[in-house]
């Protein structure tokens, strides 16, 4: 699984924006301030940063200047408000990646995304289960080289448990990472419902039920 270090300060952009990121399979780390930004960034190891510039105990480009210093493999996509021209160049000539002018569409962010982790070298960008395949940079599925009509959600569930193929997902950590396009949260006869979904669409067998647990894919 893919981490990434979201660094911001408004706490309601930052919730948002790591549901959207958790549901697309990362795992995700925020941060509030350049300080912990910085600490954390040089303590663990991340494959993308997303960095705001305005920061409460500074500038997102001081905490790019000491991330090239410090962790100079770390890709990193500025996320801010600001759209002046200067600033842009400004992130970019300081090594960010990438420069995103909020507010932003969530298919943008990720489309965007993947291309600095695909040109880092970061990242499945195909995955494969049986006759099942998933481009995670278009963002498609085909089965035995057909495309599969799958809805966002039963997509961002299928994701999920191919990239933790051989490992059973929990039902709650569906239900934390997994939630319908109005921000509502799924229930669990809803989650069966998509299961059973994807069991029509993709095959009966591909997504086992661990009964009490949750639901994997063997390989």
């Amino acid at each position: 699984m893919l981490k990434v270090l979201l660094v911001e300060d408004n706490a309601a952009i930052a919730r948002s924006l790591g549901f959207t990121l958790k549901a697309q399979g990362y795992a995700v780390t925020v941060c509030g301030d350049c300080r912990s930004a910085l600490e954390t960034a040089c303590s663990a190891p991340f494959d993308l940063m997303l960095l705001d510039v305005m920061l409460p105990d500074g500038s997102g480009f001081d905490v790019m200047r000491e991330i090239r210093e410090n962790v100079p493999e770390l890709p990193v996509i500025f996320l801010t408000a600001k759209d002046g021209e200067d600033d842009a160049v400004r992130g970019l000539d300081l090594g960010a990646d990438d420069y995103i002018v909020k507010p932003f569409r969530p298919r943008e962010l990720m489309s965007r995304m993947q291309t600095v982790l695909r040109r880092a070298g970061k990242g499945e960008k195909t995955l494969v289960s049986g006759d099942l395949t998933i481009d995670a940079v278009a963002m498609t599925v085909t089965k035995n080289g057909e495309p599969v009509d799958l809805s966002a959600l039963e997509y961002r569930i299928l994701l999920l448990l191919l990239q933790n193929r051989g490992r059973t997902v929990e039902r709650d950590t569906l239900f934390r990472r997994i939630w319908d396009i109005g921000g509502s949260y799924v229930n669990d006869n809803t989650l069966s419902v998509y299961i059973k979904r994807l069991r029509e669409k993709c095959g009966a067998d591909l997504i086992k039920t661990v009964k009490g647990v949750g639901y994997r894919i063997e390989k």
